[in-house]
C-alpha cells in the first residue's frame, strides 16, 4: 500500500485532482497518521491554521414527519406521544432570544409535515425576521425545499423565490445521506433520491443562494459508495460553486430502526474526515460536526484536514435522539479552548464564512 500511497500523495501536493480509484486506494490504506498528515497539509494550504466557528442555534420546528427512515429517531407521527410543531410565533421567539444572546445564525429544519400549508413555512420565515432582523437565516434541507415544491405544485425556483422574498439566507446540507440508489432504498425509501438532492441543491444555487452539503456514513454503505457520494458533490461544485462547507455525518444507532448496526470508530471517521479533505479539493471548508463526532474526537479532527467546528448550537434534537452523546451546547469559550488546545487559530466567522473576529493562540 504504501508505493500506491507515495503517487498518490505527490500527485495530491502537486495540486493535482485524484480520480476515484486513487481515493478508493486512500481508502484501503492503514496508515491513518500518512492520511491524517496530507489531509491536514492541503487543508494548511487552503486555510493556515484557521478554524472557524460561529455563534449559532438550531430551532427544529416539528419532528411529524411523512417519512419513516430507517435511521431516525427524531421523527413522530402526528398523534405519537413526544410529537411537536411549534408554531411561526414560537420559532420567532427562539431566534428572538438567541439573538439576544449573540448568535448569528438560526438554523431552521423540521420533518415534512403532512397538515402544514406552505403559508406556514413563510409565516416561520417571516416571523423570524420580525423577532430578529439581523441574524441569518439557514433553513430548510433539499428534502424540505421539494416537500415544498410538491405541496405547492410550484416550480422548485418558485419556492426558492418565495421563501427567500420572506426571509430565507442559505441552506443546510442535510438529506443527502448517502446517493447511491441501492443503500438509499433500504435507509430511506420514502426519501428523495440521491440525484433529486443534486437537481434541487443546482436550483439553489441558480437562485443565487449558498448551502453547505453533507454525507450519512458508517452504516450499509460501502467505501465505494462514499466515494461516489464525494465524486457527485465535486461534480456539482464544479458547476455552480455553491457549496460553502462538506459535513460528514456519522451514523448515530441509538432508538433507530437499524439498532444491530453499530456506526463507524473513531479510526473510521478520521480516515472519512481525511479522505474527504483530499477528494473535494473545490470545497473551502470540512466541518468537524461536534454534536456527531463528539467534542474530543471533533478536537482531533483538526489535525485530520477539518477546519470548521460549525458553532455553539444551542439545542440540537435530531443526532441526540439518536443516542449523541455531547453536550447540547457549546460556549464561545468552550470553542476558543478546544482550537487553541489543538495548536490552532481560532476564527469567529458569520454564516457565509466573512471573518468577524480573529482570535490569537490564547
Amino acid at each position: 500500500m504504501k508505493k500506491l500511497f507515495a503517487p498518490i500523495a505527490a500527485k495530491i501536493e502537486g495540486g493535482k485532482r485524484i480520480s476515484g480509484d486513487e481515493a478508493l486506494q486512500l481508502a484501503a490504506c492503514d496508515d491513518l497518521l500518512a492520511l491524517g498528515t496530507l489531509a491536514a497539509r492541503v487543508n494548511k494550504g487552503r486555510n493556515g491554521a484557521r478554524v472557524f466557528f460561529n455563534r449559532n442555534r438550531h430551532i427544529n420546528y416539528s419532528n411529524i414527519c411523512i417519512s419513516s427512515c430507517a435511521f431516525c429517531a427524531f421523527r413522530r407521527d402526528a398523534r405519537q406521544q413526544g410529537a411537536f410543531c411549534l408554531s411561526p410565533q414560537e420559532v420567532g421567539e427562539r431566534a428572538a432570544g438567541a439573538a439576544a444572546d449573540g448568535a448569528r445564525e438560526v438554523h431552521v429544519v423540521g420533518g415534512l409535515h403532512p397538515g402544514q400549508p406552505f403559508s406556514y413555512y413563510l409565516q416561520m420565515l417571516q416571523a423570524i425576521r420580525r423577532a430578529a432582523p439581523e441574524i441569518h437565516i439557514k433553513a430548510f434541507t433539499a428534502v424540505e425545499i421539494d416537500h415544498l415544491s410538491r405541496l405547492t405544485g410550484w416550480s422548485l425556483d418558485k419556492v426558492l423565490a418565495e421563501l427567500r422574498a420572506a426571509g430565507l439566507d442559505s441552506l443546510p446540507g442535510g438529506g443527502a445521506e448517502i446517493f447511491a440508489s441501492a443503500v438509499r432504498e433500504q435507509l430511506c425509501p420514502e426519501k428523495i433520491s440521491g440525484q433529486r438532492w443534486l437537481d434541487v441543491m443546482t436550483s439553489v444555487h441558480g437562485a443565487g443562494l449558498r448551502s453547505n452539503a453533507t454525507m450519512l456514513f458508517g452504516h450499509l454503505e460501502s467505501w465505494r459508495d462514499r466515494i461516489d457520494h464525494l465524486l457527485q458533490l465535486r461534480e456539482l461544485q464544479d458547476r455552480t460553486g455553491g457549496f460553502m462547507a462538506f459535513i460528514p455525518l456519522p451514523y448515530q444507532a441509538d432508538n433507530t430502526r437499524l439498532p444491530e448496526l453499530r456506526g463507524p470508530g473513531g479510526v473510521e471517521i478520521l480516515k472519512t474526515l481525511a479522505i474527504s479533505r483530499l477528494v473535494l479539493d473545490n470545497f473551502d471548508h470540512i466541518k468537524g460536526y461536534w454534536v456527531m463526532l463528539g467534542v474530543k474526537l471533533a478536537q482531533v479532527a483538526l489535525a485530520f484536514g477539518v477546519n470548521d467546528l460549525d458553532g455553539t448550537v444551542i439545542e440540537e434534537r435530531i443526532g441526540h435522539a439518536a443516542g449523541a452523546a455531547s453536550p447540547q451546547a457549546l460556549s464561545c469559550d468552550d470553542l476558543l479552548w478546544l482550537i487553541r488546545r489543538a495548536g490552532k487559530l481560532p476564527v469567529e466567522r458569520d454564516s457565509l464564512y466573512s471573518t468577524v473576529r480573529e482570535y490569537g493562540p490564547c
